[in-house]
């Protein structure tokens, strides 16, 4: 969970003391219990843009894998015979940087899961040789 950013009017108080006030950011940041980085950026940002607000925080991020790598993915999870990290390289041969997890996602929105193989025990016993079975 992301922390929320803190409110205009403690961002607005900040800076008009530094700006206004003639006191420090290291001061200021101080009084109001923040870290003077804080203080620092919020008057950086004062004066390039003349407004305290913060910038967005997260949005949305476009998927790496469209269009023709899409078509080609698909087609390529049919033949079921893959690794999450063979199918990045492929990718990356293709002409597409994908990471790991944005192949995860693609797989796992088509439905495929990882199986894990049972275990079984060995279909027969392996012989021990008469010389070392033999105690007598």
């Amino acid at each position: 969970m992301m922390a929320r950013p803190y409110s205009d009017d403690l961002r607005e108080r900040v800076v008009a003391l530094v700006l206004e006030g003639g006191v420090s950011c290291h001061r200021a940041a101080a009084q109001f219990d923040i870290a003077v980085s804080t203080a620092v950026n919020w008057v950086r940002r004062f004066r390039e843009t003349g407004a305290v607000t913060p910038g967005q925080i997260g949005g949305h991020r476009p998927r790496t894998i469209q269009g023709e790598h899409e078509i080609w993915l698909a087609a390529r999870l049919k033949e079921r015979h893959f690794t999450l990290r063979g199918l990045v390289a492929e990718l990356a041969e293709r002409g597409l940087e994908a990471d790991y997890w944005a192949v995860w996602r693609f797989v796992h929105e088509h439905g495929l899961t990882y199986k894990k193989r049972h275990w079984s025990p060995a279909s027969r016993a392996v012989p021990m040789s008469g010389a070392a079975g033999n105690n007598g």
